[in-house]
């Protein structure tokens, strides 16, 4: 039986595009669809006292959500599509978080690239918030992204570095399967000693 997995990101997270690039692997070697949903680090983290440099780092970033929750509500056939293009000029890529950046994602998914400007509109901010707290809420407001929802519940992770392909990322996601199913699990953890390795 096909095992649903749905991931919610956001698209400036490298952390979040690891574990994203490791559940696509993963579909190639287990019984297992992904379903991709939008997230906002700006919401989750609204009123919070951040450094300087965190705070721009969300101010670039929220139009980026808003344009994935664009892509979520009007083609959501092309979501996938759209996160790769974005993740791969953001992160391998090391493009800035800008319009033409945006643009350029968009085209490559065969979207229209005037959907940028859904970035710079609060209109569909309400919509963003529940897309967010529809995969953070069960997960608590003490993790960011990824937060991958498996087997009826929902975990912060996993933080992966380089992403694991072939057997090994099936590997990988028949233990956080076993880790999910398990009611009482809350966490796991040690200091990362790495940063994303892109490959």
């Amino acid at each position: 039986m096909t095992q649903r997995v749905d991931m919610w990101f956001d698209s400036v997270c490298p952390w979040a595009w690891m574990t994203s690039r490791w559940l696509l692997e993963v579909e190639k070697v287990r019984d297992v669809e992904v379903t991709f949903h939008v997230m906002s680090l700006s919401v989750l983290n609204e009123g919070r006292d951040l450094p300087e440099s965190y705070r721009q780092l969300m101010t670039e970033a929220l139009p980026l959500a808003r344009v994935a929750l664009a892509v979520q509500r009007e083609h959501p056939d092309k979501l996938r599509e759209y996160y790769t293009a974005i993740g791969t000029l953001l992160h391998p890529g090391g493009a800035e978080r800008t319009d033409e950046t945006v643009a350029t994602a968009l085209e490559q998914a065969g979207l229209p690239a005037e959907r940028v400007e859904a970035g710079h509109t609060d209109a569909e901010d309400a919509e963003l918030a529940a897309s967010h707290h529809e995969g953070m809420d069960p997960v608590g407001d003490e993790v960011g992204t990824p937060v991958v929802h498996l087997n009826g519940m929902a975990l912060f992770g996993p933080v992966i570095s380089p992403a694991p392909k072939g057997e090994q990322a099936g590997d990988l996601f028949d233990g956080f399967a076993k880790l999910t199913a398990y009611e009482g699990f809350f966490e796991a953890k040690r200091t990362r000693t790495v940063g994303p390795i892109f490959d």
